[in-house]
């Protein structure tokens, strides 16, 4: 197949999946073509089945704001036309779902019919989406879908709560790439983090506030005070600040790093020992996968897509947002006994399995010559 695959190009979910996934696809045979703003983050590699399309968005001075869907749609309408695509996958609704309709409208003039599925992500549905500008046009370029596939039973769920939906939406979880995340030998790494051999707790995310870093702060506060243990902050946002002036007011700076932006995160999580994911949502909680896939329990909110990723007892332990308390005392519970911890890191790997790209990738193939066959038939 030939699939042109439109996301953000960003280190968000929606990208990281979006990219693993073309990469994925290219691996196996298929044409890839990515159509965004910025080369994805991930695409880092040279690979003959793998094409990267660049929008250029119009500078003129008549626009306050640049017009970014219609340069979209455009650039589509393009890469279809001349590179003969059998199928567009688009990430993240807003705009991509409603610039993907536009563009098959105007391919239409030209006498191709070509499909498009949308992949439902989360904020794209649970912040973004909610918002009254937005939902008619989310609503409606759902259900113009030739395909809608959702990360989580949890995302499908609200989404059918929150737009006049008729389209069905095929649930899709999010895969994790084994040969890449997987515990890593980074001994000298963890000796240098943690030279008197403390426990290493990590959350990785872009510090907005629906993360709820301070929480993660304040639950390690508590954790500090009973187990000899370091915190690592990867990622960068607009919390990072108060997270690092809060790190002050409780006195634990000397124990916490904050790391920033990184590619290899999977070398970080292979010096782990847990990993904290305190957020108010997640359709999925993709980040808490690819720790698991390196073996660190997760102590995480039982809030949106969590609770079909990380297993209660098993596989860490989920508590109620914001009970920092709670939370602290499961960490404990998990980090104070080696044995325990031991256990609860195989389990954490055994769970990662059931989401390895190899399983799900077979699904993506057979849904996208499911929706090319229904709609040749609709024609």
């Amino acid at each position: 197949m030939k699939i042109g695959i439109v996301c953000y190009p960003t280190f968000g979910g929606s990208g990281v999946v979006a990219t693993e996934l073309g990469k994925a696809l290219a691996d196996i045979g298929h044409q890839v073509h990515f159509i965004t703003y910025n080369q994805p983050a991930r695409l880092d590699f040279f690979s003959e089945n793998l094409f990267y399309h660049e929008v250029a968005v119009s500078k003129y001075p008549l626009f306050d704001y640049a017009p970014y869907e219609i340069a979209l749609a455009s650039k589509m309408v393009d890469v279809v036309r001349f590179e003969n695509l059998d199928l567009l996958h688009v990430h993240y609704a807003i705009p991509h779902a409603s610039a993907a309709y536009m563009a098959k409208q105007i391919l239409k003039t030209y006498g191709i019919h070509i499909p498009f599925v949308t992949t439902l992500h989360g904020t794209d549905i649970t912040l973004v989406g909610k918002d009254r500008t937005f939902k008619p046009v989310v609503t409606f370029s759902i259900n113009m879908s030739d395909g809608v596939t959702a990360v989580s039973h949890h995302l499908k769920k609200d989404t059918l709560s929150f737009f006049d939906i008729e389209n069905e939406i095929r649930v899709i979880p999010n895969f994790i790439d084994l040969k890449r995340f997987s515990k890593k030998a980074k001994d000298h790494f963890k000796r240098a983090i943690a030279p008197f051999s403390e426990k290493i707790l990590v959350h990785t995310s872009n510090f907005r506030k629906v993360k709820r870093t301070e929480d993660v702060i304040k639950l390690f506060a508590i954790v500090n005070k009973k187990i000899p243990s370091k915190l690592l902050m990867v990622g960068d946002g607009p919390e990072r600040s108060m997270c690092e002036q809060l790190c002050r007011d409780l006195g634990v700076c000397e124990n916490v790093r904050f790391l920033g932006k990184q590619e290899a995160v999977e070398e970080i999580l292979s010096v782990a020992d847990l990993f904290l994911m305190p957020s108010e949502s997640e359709s999925f909680g993709l980040a808490a996968l690819e720790a698991m896939a390196c073996k660190v329990p997760v102590i995480s909110s039982n809030t949106g897509g969590i609770p079909e990723l990380n297993v209660d007892g098993v596989t860490g332990f989920l508590t109620a947002v914001g009970d920092v308390e709670t939370m602290a005392e499961k960490a404990v519970y998990i980090l104070e006994d080696e044995e325990r911890l031991k256990l609860f890191k195989e389990n954490a790997l055994a769970r990662a399995k059931e989401f390895d790209l190899s399983l799900i990738l077979p699904i993506y193939e057979s849904y996208y010559q499911e929706v090319i066959e229904r709609s040749k038939v609709s024609v």
